[in-house]
């Protein structure tokens, strides 16, 4: 079996990766902070990106690792528009709450 990165079976990447991603995903599910299901959902994201590295490299191509660097710069933006969101929701009703989003007038 080929190795991937300095003698590591690309098993364990893949187990790293749905291990992450289902933290992401009960984090999603089961927390209410907006700005933990921003974290987990970064945490969901990195997972793909290591796991498309990971098969990258694997396979010997580089176009995995390409989409990674965009994948990353629109996450990134997200981050940037999503926590100024949060932030304006944060002023007008003092919590990140997402069951209190609700509440509020068109």
């Amino acid at each position: 079996m080929k190795e991937v990165l300095i003698g590591i079976p690309i098993q364990w990447y893949i187990y790293l990766s749905v291990t992450l991603f289902c933290i992401g995903i009960f984090g999603v599910l089961f927390r209410r902070n907006a700005i933990i299901m921003f974290m987990c959902i970064e945490l969901m994201l990195n997972a793909v990106n290591l796991l498309m590295v990971a098969f990258s490299r694997y396979l010997g191509d580089t176009g995995g690792q390409v989409f990674v660097f965009f994948v990353m710069v629109v996450a990134a933006a997200e981050v940037a528009v999503g926590l100024a969101i949060l932030m304006m929701i944060y002023r007008n009703t003092k919590s990140t709450d997402i069951d209190t989003l609700n509440r509020l007038k068109w």
